[in-house]
């Protein structure tokens, strides 16, 4: 059980280190004013301090920062001046106590006269009585101060930083325009791809098969009264053409829209695909309510390019799915126990799951470290 004062207490270390670092990325920042004017040292400058701030607030990552110059310097200025001004805090706080407990043992070998610092400046230590009194006062008033104002400091901090450095309502609609464009047009080109793919397939495989079942047909019938035992092999030649048309003509249909989807509806295509994988998988799906068929569509490929990696790449043995909505957004997430280190720059699967959703107007996050787990986390729009 989450003991509520030890989550306090550990709020406190963490915001007591990522205020000292701050005050003392202010200190660099002063002195390399300079090269931190360059615009990559300011973009990697800056989201390195918003990935800090960032995981202080435990709060998803932004990745690179894409400000304009002056909001970066007024970032800058902003950060410079809060670092010293919390840092300050921190130090008077945190170093009283720790400079008055190591003063007041240690009363005695002091110099005769030797005053007391903090709150009981002026105070001479003339005994251990007053040595322990003051003492004990100014580290108890100075560790609360400590435990209560560094997380709330820290935190402030972290908010003002992420705020500055977060993109502009305008420069959010320009991004996602910008990336929708880059995805149509990547949507487009597969889709002249695809439709380039099915026609060669119709035309080389199945029309070929037709074809071929025409003659025979034709063939047949001229026959049919001068060689019935031609007859009878042509007919069969031609029955046994018909079922790999149908076989091929199936497969073809598949890569459009899995027929499964239109049959079963997606919890029933993703039990389907759990049941042929060739790992264990755990299936979790919440009430979906109506899915557009494209949306429906995007979700099933994603598993099952999801469950291919799987298998293929990350030697994982179980797979979770978990398929939810909330309001206008379906989430689909697939988890492996594998190994981890999956790269999207290497191979098309995927890139191939980005495209998909992005085209959409989606997201994508895949998180895989060294050695597992690897999770894909999809967010798609579906609302009517």
């Amino acid at each position: 059980m989450n003991d509520p004062e030890t989550s306090r207490l550990t709020a406190m270390w963490r915001g007591l280190g990522y205020l000292l670092a701050s005050l003392s990325a202010a200190a660099v920042t002063l002195v390399a004013l300079p090269v931190l004017l360059v615009p990559t040292m300011a973009r990697t400058w800056a989201s390195w301090h918003r990935g800090r701030a960032e995981r202080l607030l435990r709060s998803p990552g932004s990745g690179l920062v894409r400000v304009g110059t002056w909001r970066f310097l007024g970032w800058l200025c902003t950060y410079v001046v809060t670092s010293l001004a919390f840092g300050l805090v921190v130090v008077v706080c945190a170093g009283n106590a720790v400079a008055t407990a190591v003063t007041v043992p240690l009363w005695w070998a002091l110099p005769a006269g030797t005053r007391a610092g903090g709150f009981a400046a002026g105070v001479p230590l003339s005994g251990w009585s007053t040595a322990l009194t003051l003492g004990t006062l100014q580290i108890i008033i100075f560790a609360a101060l400590t435990y209560w104002l560094v997380p709330l400091l820290a935190r402030l901090h972290a908010r003002i930083c992420v705020a500055l450095l977060s993109p502009s309502a305008a420069e959010r609609l320009a991004r996602r325009v910008e990336t929708l464009t880059e995805t149509r047009a990547d949507a487009m080109n597969a889709h002249g791809a695809e439709l380039r793919r099915i026609e060669r397939d119709l035309h080389d495989g199945t029309q070929a098969r037709l074809v071929a079942i025409a003659m025979r047909l034709g063939a047949a019938r001229e026959s049919l009264e001068t060689d019935p035992e031609m007859v009878d092999r042509l007919l069969r030649e031609a029955h046994e053409g018909t079922e790999e048309a149908m076989t091929e003509l199936r497969a073809v249909i598949r890569t459009i829209y899995p027929p499964i989807l239109a049959d079963r509806g997606l919890a029933g295509a993703l039990a389907a695909l759990g049941t042929r994988s060739a790992i264990g998988t755990e299936l979790d799906i919440g009430d979906l309510g109506t899915v557009p068929a494209a949306v429906e569509a995007v979700a099933y490929f994603t598993v099952a390019e999801a469950l291919t990696n799987a298998v293929k790449h990350s030697r994982a043995a179980r797979s979770t799915i978990r398929i939810a909505r909330d309001g206008d957004r379906l989430s689909v997430e697939v988890t492996d126990d594998g190994i981890g280190g999956a790269d999207e720059t290497r191979g098309t699967g995927i890139a191939g799951i980005r495209h998909r959703v992005l085209a959409l107007d989606g997201t994508v996050r895949l998180h895989s470290p060294a050695g597992g787990p690897t999770t894909i986390a999809v967010s798609l729009p579906c609302g009517s």
